[in-house]
Parts: structure tokens; C-alpha cells; sequence
């Protein structure tokens, strides 16, 4: 696909209409004042399951759903197939990424490859749980140490990536694990890749409940990060 588009805002939902509401007026406030050529896309399951079709046609943006699943990773490798920004920001839809942070990220476009909104360097900040906390930072330790990532938080999926890069991963994980494989396989594949992270507040998200089942979440994050451990990229 040719890259038409300056900037591909990307929001994976999941019954979010009532977030997407109130998000998709502020992300097109932000990015018109930052670039004269945008998308929002918003992956959504694979049919719809309220009123997310209508929330994207009153605000200007793109509904697709899903392929290949209602998993987390197919919204994801849905989103990528789909942009066609030079720059890509994949961003979750339920107000935990507040869009005035797109400024920052598209910001550090000419300098770096992937910009990261992050939760644990300084001057970072998240709302999250004790326990929420503690099992991210196993997670974001346990992934950087092992695939020798040189990252604070490796599992924030608030990122600015380069639209060309993005598109030319095979991406597999299901689940919220992707995030960690997108990053580890953009190292990986290009030599020299600049990875920025910018201090960004993590907040808990407006309306609806959150889709992570925890038992789950720990199971694939073990078997995902042994799998990127032994496996051949290419």
C-alpha cells in the first residue's frame, strides 16, 4: 500500500463507543494543528457490537473490522494493513491515552523510528493498581532483560512508529503480547533503529471495562517471551 497520509491515528476497540465519543473530537482537534494530511482508523470487532459504526461516521473516522479473529493482535495486524501514514500511532480507545499526547509523539517524527509514551521513566506516571503495577513492571523487566531491549516500558502501546517499518513485520502474538513483538522485531530487522520514550501519564480509562483477563495475560506473556527468545526473526 502506498504511505498517502502524513500521520494514521489507530484506535483497536472493543465495544468503546461511549470512550470513542468523547476521544474522537480531541484526536481531530490535535491532529489537524499538527498535519494537513490524517487518518483516524478504528478497528473494531468483527461485526459490531454497538454503536462504534456511528460514533466514526459522526466524527470523521474510518470503521474497519477486524480480520482473523476478535483477539487483541488481529486488531492490530488489522491496523497495520489498513494505514497508509508515513507515521503510524496506534493508540488504545478507552481514555487511558489522552490525545493531546500525539503532539509529543508526532514531535519526535524526524529524529526517531519509534516513539514511546512512557509509564516508568522519569516524570512518568500510571493510575493503574498496586497490583497492575507490579505485574507491568515484572513484565516490562522481564522483556527487556531478556531480549536485551533498551527500553523503561516495553509494553506501553502508545507508540509513534515509521509507517514502512511497521508494515513490513509478520506479526503472530494474539493477544496484548503483540506490542511486545512489534518492538522486539522492529530492533531486530533494522540495524540502528532509533527508539525514543517521552515521561507520559497513564490514565484509567473512562467508561466500560477493561478486556484484559489476567490469568491469561500472565500465561501468554511467559510463553511469548520464550518464543521471541528462541525464534529466527526475519
Amino acid at each position: 500500500m502506498e504511505l498517502t497520509k502524513n500521520l494514521s491515528i489507530v484506535l483497536p476497540a472493543y465495544l468503546e463507543e461511549e470512550n470513542l465519543r468523547l476521544l474522537l473530537p480531541r484526536i481531530n482537534k490535535v491532529c489537524s494543528e499538527i498535519t494537513d494530511t490524517y487518518e483516524i482508523l478504528v478497528i473494531d470487532t468483527e461485526k459490531a457490537m454497538d454503536g462504534t459504526p456511528n460514533a466514526c461516521n459522526e466524527n470523521g473516522a474510518s470503521y474497519i473490522n477486524r480480520t482473523g479473529g476478535n483477539t487483541y493482535g488481529a486488531a492490530i495486524r488489522t491496523g497495520v494493513k489498513s494505514a497508509s501514514g508515513k507515521k503510524i500511532i496506534f493508540m488504545d480507545a478507552d481514555g487511558s491515552h489522552h490525545p493531546e499526547f500525539i503532539k509529543s509523539l508526532y514531535s519526535e517524527k524526524d529524529t526517531s523510528d519509534v516513539v514511546i509514551a512512557s509509564r516508568y521513566m522519569e516524570g512518568g506516571h500510571t493510575e493503574n493498581s498496586p497490583l497492575l503495577i507490579l505485574m507491568s513492571k515484572i513484565v516490562n523487566w522481564g522483556f527487556a532483560f531478556v531480549l536485551n531491549i533498551k527500553c523503561k516500558d516495553v509494553s506501553n502501546s502508545y507508540r509513534l512508529y515509521d509507517g514502512e517499518k511497521l508494515k513490513s513485520l509478520s506479526l503472530k502474538c494474539e493477544n496484548f503480547d503483540i506490542v511486545e513483538e512489534v518492538l522486539y522485531k522492529l530492533i531486530k530487522l533494522n540495524k540502528g533503529l532509533v527508539i525514543k520514550e517521552l515521561p507520559f501519564s497513564f490514565k484509567q480509562r473512562m467508561f466500560g471495562e477493561t478486556k484484559r483477563n489476567l490469568p491469561k495475560f500472565i500465561i501468554t506473556y511467559v510463553f511469548t517471551l520464550i518464543k521471541l527468545r528462541f525464534m529466527k526473526i526475519k
